[in-house]
């Protein structure tokens, strides 16, 4: 709160390599670091115009986007004080009039606290995409494609429209693998689900359901429409050759498809009958669309 402390403050940050972002008040200060972009390191004055360094902390507490080390400077050194500013989540306290080396000190204690917070975000968010997509195609495994058409069941109930799935089975898959090996099935399952992914529509979902088999999920989609979109995705995987090593691979999908409007119920029930077109599509003699 007193221009000549918060100028010295900000010479000696610039002097130990920070860029420094400065507020006059505590309201400019909760402004900057609510921001999307804003500081992760904040030195806060308890006693500050507008909003106190207290109040400002409880505030991006509650609303920032991203976690904010807050050091307080003050005069006040009490217990009691202490205690306060604890209470109000603030990481680390410091007392005027402060010394560089504490402050450094301080300060790189924050820089751990916030790179610790990345590692851990970083391998929380990694966990999380394995437990809801296939290693090898990068899909939704078997219980995200689920999950997801189950809520889109739910979606559908509220606006009344329709929602549809498709079941798609890799044609002969067992003698790609006799006759090209499991590295070579693997690269066919990468290559087709790439290509099936790539002629979906941005809301469309598709998983890996287990083996060489996949699960589309297509929203707002009636059953006619959703035969065109089979008839692109089986398209898509047909014209182009798998190329492994100085093999060309010919690949086709056989697929059964089942709507909403026509099969009440919930997602097994939905599947099922996608799944008996399917099994019509193979006896039919594969590279098909049924439904």
């Amino acid at each position: 709160d007193e221009l000549v402390s918060r100028r010295l403050l900000q010479s000696k940050l610039v002097g130990l390599g920070y860029e420094v972002v400065v507020a006059s008040n505590g309201i400019e200060a909760q402004a900057i670091l609510l921001s999307d972009d804003g500081p992760r390191l904040a030195i806060l004055d308890w006693m500050m115009p507008g909003a106190d360094g207290l109040a400002v902390c409880r505030a991006i507490r509650e609303q920032a986007p991203a976690y904010v080390y807050v050091i307080v400077l003050t005069s006040k050194d009490r217990k009691e004080d202490l205690v306060a500013a604890f209470d109000a989540q603030v990481d680390d306290f410091i007392t005027k009039p402060f010394e560089l080396p504490e402050l450094r000190a301080r300060l790189r204690s924050g820089e751990r606290v916030l790179k610790l917070q990345a590692t851990l975000l970083e391998a929380t968010s990694l966990l999380q995409h394995q437990a809801t997509h296939d290693s090898l195609t990068g899909l939704w495994n078997r219980g995200m494609a689920y999950e997801h058409l189950s809520q889109e069941l739910k979606r559908a109930v509220r606006t009344g429209e329709p929602v549809s799935v498709l079941l798609a089975d890799l044609d002969r898959f067992k003698h790609i693998n006799d006759d090209h090996g499991h590295a070579g099935g693997d690269r066919v399952l990468q290559e087709a689900s790439a290509r099936m992914r790539s002629a979906l529509r941005d809301h469309d979902g598709i998983g890996r359901y287990g083996g060489e088999e996949f699960v589309v999920i297509l929203p707002q989609t009636t059953r006619d429409m959703a035969r065109v979109i089979a008839e692109r995705l089986r398209v898509s995987v047909q014209e182009h050759h798998v190329a492994f090593g100085s093999d060309s691979i010919a690949v086709t999908i056989s697929i059964g498809l089942s709507c909403s409007t026509d099969v009440a119920g919930s997602a097994d029930a939905l599947i099922a009958a996608a799944d008996a077109a399917l099994y019509r599509a193979k006896d039919s003699g594969r590279n098909r669309v049924e439904g």
